[in-house]
C-alpha cells in the first residue's frame, strides 16, 4: 500500500505541491497581524509555488498517460493541460487582487489561500476518473466558492450573492449526487472504465433509466459551467462578488467544469448508441440556448460585470458546441479557445477593476472617454472587446473559427448557423462598450490613480498574447493537441 501510495503521489505532484503550498500560505498569513501589515509576501509565495505547480505540470505532457490513487485519478494529456491553464488563470487572479481595492486589505492574502484550495478542487476534477473523485473535486471547489462570493463581508450585495450561490450549488450537487447513486444502482460501479462497457449492455427500461440518471447527472456539471438552465446563478455572484473573485470564477471552476463535461462524454458516450445520440442530443439543445440566452441578455446589462457574466455564459455555448463533435479536433478547439479567453478575460476584468476603483462602480458609463485619459489602457479594452467578439486577426477569431470548423466539419449546420448569429449578437454590445471608451465624452481629462504602473504594465503584457495568439496560432494550436483523452 505503502510503494502504491508514493507512486501516486509521485505522479501527482502538480496537485501535491498546491497542497503544500496551501499550508505555507497559511503559516505566513498567521505570522501577520489581523489589522495593517502588507501581505505581499503571501503573494509571491502563491506566485512561486503555483509556478512550480505549473512546471511539474508541463513536464509530464509527454509522459505515458497513469492512474493513481487505485485509479481514482486519471493523468493524461489532457488534465495536464487544464491544470496549466488554471494554474495561469489562478496566477493571474492573484495578482488582480493584488491590485484591487475590491477586496477589502486585511482580507486580500484570505482570497489568495481560498483561490489555492478552489484550484486543489479544480485540478482534482480535470484528473476525475470515478463518480466519487468528481463528487468530492466540485465540493472541494464549490465550498470554498462560496465564501470567497461573500468576501465583503459588509455589503449586502456580496453576502446576498453568496447565500444564491450556495444555495443553487447545494441543490445542483445535491440533484447529481442523486444521479450518480442511481447510475451505480444500474452499473455496479463508480469507475469509469467499468462504466463504459456497461452502458453498452443496457437495453430497454434500464438504458431509459440510465439516460435520466445522467440528465441529473448533468445538472451539476451544467451548473458549474454556468449552461443554460442552470446558469441563473452567474449574474448575480458576478455583480456581487469582488472582481478578482468574479474573474476567478470566469475562468477556474468553469475549466474544471469543462474538462469533466469533456472527459465523460468521450468516455460514455462517443458512439453511435442510443445513449450516445441522446446525450449528443442534449448537448446540442443546451449548447444552442446557452449562447443565446448568455448572448440576448447581455445587451440590456448597463453593470459591465454582470455584461460579462452574460458573455461568458455565451462563450460557454460556444465551447458546448465543441464537445458535441465528440472528437480530438472538438478538444484540441476548446482547448485554444480556453488558453485565448484566459488572456480576455483577465485583461477585461483587469481594466474593469481599476475603473470600478475610481469611480465606485462598475457602469458603462465610467468608461466614456477613457481613451482620452488613458489610451493605452483604453486600445487594450478594446482589442479585447474584438477579440471576445471573434473578429480577425485577434485570438478570438481564430478561438470561434476552430470551433466552427469542428462543427461544420461534423456536419451540424444548424448548431453553426445558431452560433454564426450569436457572434453578431456579441458584436453589438462588445461594440457599445468600445464605442463608449472611444467616442464618448468623458467628464474629466485627468489620469486615474488606480492605474498605477504595475497596472498598465500587467494590461499589456496580457493584451499581447490576445493578439499573437491570431497571428501566430500554430504554437498554441500544438499545445492544445497535447490535451489528448486517455479513454481507457
Amino acid at each position: 500500500m505503502l510503494e502504491i501510495l508514493k507512486t501516486s503521489l509521485g505522479s501527482y505532484l502538480p496537485e501535491v505541491v498546491c497542497v503544500v503550498l496551501m499550508c505555507a500560505l497559511l503559516i505566513a498569513e498567521s505570522m501577520h497581524k489581523e489589522e495593517g501589515g502588507d501581505r505581499i509576501i503571501v503573494h509571491w509565495i502563491a506566485t512561486l509555488g503555483l509556478g512550480v505547480a505549473t512546471f511539474f505540470a508541463a513536464s509530464g505532457l509527454g509522459a505515458a498517460p497513469v492512474t493513481a490513487f487505485y485509479d481514482a485519478v486519471m493523468i493524461d494529456g489532457f488534465s495536464g493541460v487544464i491544470k496549466i491553464l488554471m494554474l495561469v488563470a489562478t496566477i493571474g487572479t492573484i495578482w488582480l487582487s493584488r491590485s484591487s481595492n475590491d477586496i477589502y486589505p486585511t482580507l486580500k492574502s484570505e482570497f489568495v489561500i481560498m483561490a489555492v484550495g478552489t484550484l486543489i478542487g479544480g485540478m482534482l476534477l480535470a484528473s476525475a476518473n470515478n463518480m466519487l473523485t468528481l463528487y468530492l473535486g466540485i465540493e472541494t471547489l464549490s465550498i470554498l466558492s462560496y465564501v470567497m462570493t461573500s468576501l465583503k463581508r459588509e455589503d449586502s450585495t456580496s453576502t446576498e450573492a453568496g447565500m444564491k450561490y450556495a444555495l443553487y450549488g447545494g441543490l445542483t450537487a445535491g440533484v447529481m449526487l442523486f444521479g450518480m447513486s442511481h447510475i451505480y444502482g444500474l452499473l455496479g460501479s463508480i469507475q469509469f472504465t467499468e462504466i463504459v462497457p456497461k452502458i453498452a449492455l443496457l437495453q430497454g427500461g434500464d438504458l431509459a433509466f440510465l439516460l435520466v440518471s445522467f440528465l441529473l447527472f448533468f445538472v451539476g456539471l451544467g451548473y458549474k459551467v454556468s449552461a443554460f438552465p442552470f446558469h441563473m446563478w452567474s449574474p448575480d455572484v458576478y455583480q456581487g462578488a469582488p472582481i478578482p473573485v468574479t474573474a476567478f470564477f470566469a475562468l477556474v471552476p468553469k475549466m474544471a467544469g469543462m474538462a469533466v463535461l469533456l472527459r465523460v462524454s468521450h468516455l460514455f458516450f462517443a458512439d453511435d448508441s442510443v445513449a450516445g445520440m441522446a446525450w449528443v442530443g442534449l448537448l446540442h439543445v443546451v449548447a444552442a440556448l446557452t449562447m443565446t440566452v448568455g448572448n440576448v441578455t447581455a445587451i440590456g446589462q448597463d453593470s459591465v460585470k454582470r455584461l460579462l457574466a452574460f458573455s461568458s455564459i455565451g462563450h460557454v455555448g460556444m465551447m458546448l458546441m465543441g464537445v458535441v463533435v465528440l472528437d480530438v479536433v472538438g478538444v484540441r478547439a476548446i482547448v485554444f479557445y480556453g488558453i485565448t479567453y484566459v488572456f480576455m478575460t483577465l485583461v477585461a476584468f483587469w481594466v474593469t477593476s481599476a475603473l470600478n476603483d475610481a469611480y465606485g462602480t462598475d457602469s458603462q458609463a465610467v468608461f466614456k472617454g477613457l481613451i482620452k485619459r488613458h489610451p493605452v489602457m483604453a486600445i487594450s479594452m478594446v482589442i479585447t472587446l474584438f477579440s471576445l467578439a471573434g473578429l480577425p486577426p485577434f485570438s478570438g477569431f481564430v478561438a470561434k473559427f476552430n470551433i466552427l470548423s469542428a462543427v461544420v466539419e461534423k456536419g451540424y449546420f444548424g448548431l453553426a448557423f445558431i452560433a454564426a448569429v450569436n457572434s453578431v449578437i456579441g458584436l453589438y454590445y462588445y461594440m457599445k462598450l468600445a464605442k463608449e471608451m472611444i467616442f464618448a465624452d468623458s467628464d474629466s481629462t485627468e489620469a486615474m490613480s488606480s492605474f498605477t504602473d504595475t497596472v498598465k504594465v500587467s494590461v499589456v503584457a496580457l493584451t499581447i498574447p490576445v493578439v499573437l495568439l491570431g497571428v501566430f496560432w500554430e504554437s498554441a494550436m500544438s499545445f492544445a493537441g497535447a490535451a489528448i483523452i486517455h479513454l481507457r
